[in-house]
């Protein structure tokens, strides 16, 4: 199976699972909790195969996707307005062999999945942004992050604001030269996991217990998270499943 195929897979068991429109969010993500226990989150989605929301979809792409070392993958967020409105959305940007795409789950069809096709960054997120407009949303923040290490017992956090963009305020040639020079290090870092230095991981000392450190300033994420289109009804798969390395689902 290409990976292609594989992305492909994951991208459509998200899709069993369902958009969860119930407006009660059945899983806590907080964005500033260590890998590892956000891994331990989407072990726990696939456990119970209730509707996600597209937060959600980004921490259990992650998880389907750990065994793909030949793919980076990427937070990839936009704010929107719309008649006065805020609306805040999320994807898991990939990259692979030169051409960039994304997993993920919204109420559209058109800002979730994108195949493996897009030559830059910048070609990706003006895809993006099309469809917000195709909404009649203008898109006011983009904010992309850095490559997701493939280590799920690691203790890092995952970077989701490194660049922080306003395409209201930048000119066209400005916006592509910041997006292209971020694309350029997600590049250059999957050349150093080619030539053998993976996505860098906390090293952690042996015989000791390593707990996350948290503070009592955390806040917990919203209880839902708006997205911009609607359909109704939810639909909860018959079986769960996981990627493995080789490609093939099994169950869980």
């Amino acid at each position: 199976m290409t990976i292609p195929d594989r992305l492909l897979a994951v991208q459509n068991y998200m899709k069993e699972l369902q958009y969860n429109h119930t407006g009660t969010q059945f899983f806590e993500i907080r964005k500033n909790r260590p890998v590892t226990g956000l891994m331990e989150t989407a072990r726990e989605m696939i456990r119970e195969s209730l509707p996600i929301k597209c937060l959600e979809a980004v921490i259990l792409g992650i998880y389907l996707t750990n065994g793909l070392a030949a793919v980076e993958r990427f937070p990839l967020s936009f704010k929107s307005q719309f008649q006065g409105r805020c609306f805040r959305h999320v994807v898991l940007g990939v990259f692979h062999a030169g051409r960039f795409g994304a997993l993920g789950l919204s109420r559209r069809s058109d800002l979730m999945h994108k195949p493996l096709q897009f030559r830059s960054l910048t070609d990706l997120v003006l895809d993006f942004q099309a469809a917000y407009e195709g909404y009649l949303h203008a898109v006011v923040r983009v904010k992309v992050g850095m490559a997701v290490t493939h280590d799920h017992t690691s203790f890092e956090t995952i970077a989701w604001e490194h660049l922080s963009l306003n395409p209201m305020r930048l000119s066209p040639e400005e916006l592509r030269s910041r997006l292209d020079r971020h694309g350029r290090d997600l590049r250059t870092k999957m050349r150093k996991g080619i030539l053998g230095w993976p996505s860098p991981c906390r090293e952690q000392p042996r015989g000791k217990s390593v707990s996350p450190h948290r503070t009592l300033s955390e806040n917990p994420s919203r209880s839902s998270r708006e997205d911009i289109s609607f359909s109704p009804g939810v639909k909860k798969p018959l079986v769960s499943i996981a990627l493995s390395q080789s490609g093939r689902f099994s169950r869980v």
